[in-house]
């Protein structure tokens, strides 16, 4: 049987050979206690990369959104999202069940909030009202097809928020796929902003782990917030010393999983019954609509499955795929191939109804 194509996520990526053998010959120690030097170098490099006092290791990405919105809020504060940021949609409310905050959404065009909308968002300050304290943007945007904000936007809106005394945090948990697209430095995007996370373990290939990055008085809070979380950890440069490579070496490769989103998607552009908004694939993301077909998400990925590739319903009728280290050309040409044969195989069944 061939290999499975996997276009689910960029979370299914495995470390690399260097990884490995980097998380064999780790140097450790307690990192609860700040003693674990792998640890210690990683935080460094990723608070260099963005041009913060500081950083923090965690366990996900979830989980470095739950920190972040604990240290930069109190409980009963109101933070504003866009609509469908990932905080709001896929981490289980956890910023209202747990930070104890309430969300203030903002539809935002292609992820990205207007900032008259933002400022329209804030609370006024009343005995009825939460206090808006926080503005997060996410970078680039998940549901919005991998969306990018540029540096511009993000400033356009920090300048409303610090006008209203807001901190403004970034999830970005694939912010390094927004520079690599604009060949711009990550610093152009990270200035703007209070304090941000990334993530190592989508497209920069770690098996785990994102960092928390922002000032050392920020990053001090949510150190002990992580430890409130059951976040903090022991010998933790195992998670660690793959990052260090992942920093060195994995960012400019992510442009070849941009090239390969761009193919994927314009060859199922041209394939009669499917629809790709080719605005929206920005980066490694790929969503397409497969209502002119006749059939569902659910029934399309079904197919897809039955010969070898696998993708992820975005809704009842679109269809998400995302490119990463280990999708290469030809796998990209095998799907297309396969999608054609779908598309075959579902006009020959409408056609005997």
């Amino acid at each position: 049987m061939r290999d499975v194509i996997d276009l689910r996520s960029d979370t299914v990526t495995l470390p690399t050979e260097e990884m490995l053998e980097a998380i064999r010959h780790a140097k450790l120690g307690d990192d609860v206690y700040r003693e674990d030097p792998t640890v210690n170098l990683l935080e460094e490099m990723a608070a260099e990369k963005m041009g913060k006092e500081a950083a923090l290791l965690v366990t996900s990405g979830t989980q470095a959104n739950l920190v972040s919105v604990m240290a930069n809020t109190k409980r009963g504060d109101a933070v504003i999202l866009e609509a469908d940021s990932h905080i709001y949609w896929y981490e289980v409310g956890g910023i209202s069940a747990i930070a104890g905050v309430f969300p203030i959404t903002v539809k935002g065009h292609m992820g990205v909030m207007d900032p008259k909308d933002v400022e329209a968002a804030i609370r006024p300050k009343n005995i009825h009202f939460p206090e808006t304290t926080l503005v997060c943007i996410e970078n680039t945007h998940n549901r919005a097809g991998g969306t990018i904000v540029t540096p511009e936007q993000i400033k356009a809106i920090s300048d409303v928020a610090k006008a209203y005394g807001l901190k403004v945090y970034m999830d970005g948990a694939r912010i390094f796929n927004a520079a690599v697209a604009l060949k711009r430095d990550v610093k152009d995007f990270t200035k703007h902003v209070d304090n941000l996370m990334f993530c190592l373990s989508k497209g920069l290939s770690c098996p785990i782990g994102s960092l928390v990055v922002g000032s050392e008085e920020f990053i001090e809070k949510a150190r002990k917030i992580r430890k409130i979380l059951g976040g903090g950890m022991r010998q933790a440069g195992i998670i660690a010393a793959p990052g260090i490579i992942a920093l060195e070496k994995m960012i400019d490769r992510l442009e070849e999983d941009h090239r390969n989103a761009r193919l994927l998607a314009e060859g199922l552009a041209k394939i009669e019954g499917i629809y790709v908004d080719l605005k929206r694939v920005q980066t490694n993301i790929v969503h397409f609509d497969v209502s002119g077909l006749g059939v569902t998400a659910e029934d399309f990925i079904s197919r897809l499955k039955q010969r070898g590739v696998l993708a992820l319903t975005r809704s009842k009728t679109m269809v998400r795929m995302v490119t990463h280290r280990g999708i290469e050309r030809e796998h990209i040409e095998r799907t297309l191939s396969i999608v054609e044969e779908i598309v075959r195989e579902i006009n020959k069944e409408r056609k005997q109804k």
